[in-house]
């Protein structure tokens, strides 16, 4: 029997990146599986690529950061599928690096927009249905910046800290109801966010072999690092984790 046979995922920030192999390796291990993204093109070809796979996948746009959108897509999830049993928790941007006395108000708030209240969103629109459900899974996308922090991005390090803290609270107030609610923290991940990153500060060559001599086991992570990572917390095995960090860093914070 495959690892999430039977149950349903919204996965948010899907197109690309982690969100796309989140998406990918859990339909390969059976769930049914709710692409979500604001890119249209991309995330209906995540979902097409998995029903192509033998998996089970639909495409839905949403943008985290609007209440409404989110839920109406769970709303429709649990119409097309039947159930919700995880949320994964994924969307999100990097936002400007500046120093904090140089950001403004607006740039602050477009991160905090989806960072963090999207995060809320989901968790908020997911209660009812996987009460009905009689239990679930919700996993929020921190970052190793929800756990230490760098001269950089204040925005988005406050956002990563904050849903590192919602997770726990959330852990707490629904346990009652078997919702197990974790966070993961994933180190620097090769993705087009990171490569676009390094890009903006110079050579991302250079960038790429700085990120690597940062991290003790000697390179930057891949995608499907974090989506294993993600299926075990979505899976029966983890059934006694809530209000965990699952960090997944190549052991850069045990420095």
């Amino acid at each position: 029997m495959k690892r999430l046979e039977d149950k349903v995922a919204i996965v948010t920030g899907a197109a690309v990146g982690i969100g796309r192999a989140i998406a990918i390796r859990m339909a390969q291990e059976g769930a049914a599986v709710a692409v979500t993204d604001v890119d249209k093109q991309e995330g209906e070809a995540v979902a097409e690529s998995i029903n192509k796979n033998g998996g089970v996948a639909r495409y839905w746009h949403c943008d985290v950061s609007a209440e409404e959108e989110v839920a109406n897509t769970v709303a429709a999830v649990v119409r097309e599928f039947g159930k919700l049993d995880v949320m994964v928790s994924n969307a999100g941007i990097s936002g400007t690096s500046k120093p904090t006395h140089e950001i403004t108000e607006e740039e602050w708030d477009k991160v905090q927009a989806i960072n963090v209240k999207g995060v809320f969103f989901c968790t908020k629109h997911a209660i009812e249905p996987m009460r009905q459900a009689g239990r679930g899974s919700i996993i929020n996308l921190s970052s190793i910046y929800g756990l230490v922090s760098a001269p950089d991005l204040p925005p988005y390090h406050a956002s990563k800290g904050a849903v590192r803290l919602m997770t726990k609270t959330d852990a707490l107030l629904y346990a009652p109801d078997q919702i197990r609610v974790n966070s993961v923290h994933p180190g620097f991940i090769w993705t087009p966010l990171v490569e676009n990153f390094l890009g903006e500060q110079g050579s991302v060559e250079e960038g790429r072999r700085e990120l690597d001599r940062r991290h003790p086991l000697g390179h930057v992570g891949e995608p499907d690092d974090i989506a294993w990572g993600v299926v075990y917390l979505a899976s029966d095995e983890s059934k006694f984790i809530t209000g965990a960090e699952l960090v997944i860093d190549g052991g850069y914070t045990a420095q």
